[in-house]
């Protein structure tokens, strides 16, 4: 399932955007956050140089309504807010893709970390527009656990291959090396590993055919 890392630059006039780029350096750490209809409540750990200035900018903010300091220690300080605009959490909402926590907010930027079917993080695409939020994707990956995708046997001597320079340029390894460190027949194990890289090679394309494919329409 594709694992999709975003930057996103959080639109002027919303509040954690704003105070983040008055204090530059200022780390936002959101540990936990949910949303209704009209507010959203959140859980964060803000590390700042100057905490009582970033604090005193949060609370002053009229669509911060609540904000409660749980802990502080040196510069760091663990509150809870409520806000009349938890603008970041919409789209997510209405794609339907699982937002992974913590997620981190620094000069006016967000760093997401989503999983989630090709179609999800189309629809995720398109919400973020929808909502004024520009992004971009700074890299999408699909990662299938190697257990599923080979037998143990293949497995096996995939890593063996890779451990002892096989597919190394120059091969530091050769197929009569491999075959007598992994203790098969030289016939047995070109065949074992041709079949394995077969079916890596495969999902390999089908994954980029996924991730080329573009987005759906929508009204």
């Amino acid at each position: 399932m594709p694992r999709a890392n975003l930057t996103l630059s959080i639109p002027e006039g919303v509040w954690v955007g704003d105070v983040s780029r008055a204090h530059p350096d200022a780390r936002f750490r959101i540990l936990a956050a949910l949303t209704g209809d009209d507010s959203g409540v959140a859980l964060a750990e803000i590390t700042a140089a100057d905490l009582g200035a970033v604090l005193r900018d949060v609370d002053a903010d009229a669509a911060v309504t609540e904000l409660d300091v749980l802990r502080r220690q040196g510069t760091t300080v663990l509150i809870q807010f409520e806000t009349t605009t938890p603008l970041l959490l919409l789209p997510v909402q209405d794609s339907g893709v699982p937002l992974e926590m913590p997620f981190t907010i620094e000069n006016g930027e967000a760093e997401w970390e989503v999983v989630a079917p090709q179609r999800r993080l189309s629809e995720l695409g398109t919400q973020l527009e929808r909502f004024g939020i520009p992004f971009t994707v700074d890299r999408i990956r699909h990662r299938t656990e190697p257990k599923q995708l080979l037998t143990y046997s293949q497995l096996r001597l995939v890593r063996a291959a890779v451990e002892h320079g096989y597919y190394d340029t120059p091969r530091r390894c050769s197929l009569t090396e491999l075959a007598g460190r992994v203790e098969l027949a030289k016939s047995t194990c070109s065949e074992t590993l041709h079949r394995a890289e077969e079916k890596i090679v495969k999902e390999f394309v089908e994954d980029l055919d996924e991730l080329a494919r573009p987005p759906a329409e929508h009204d």
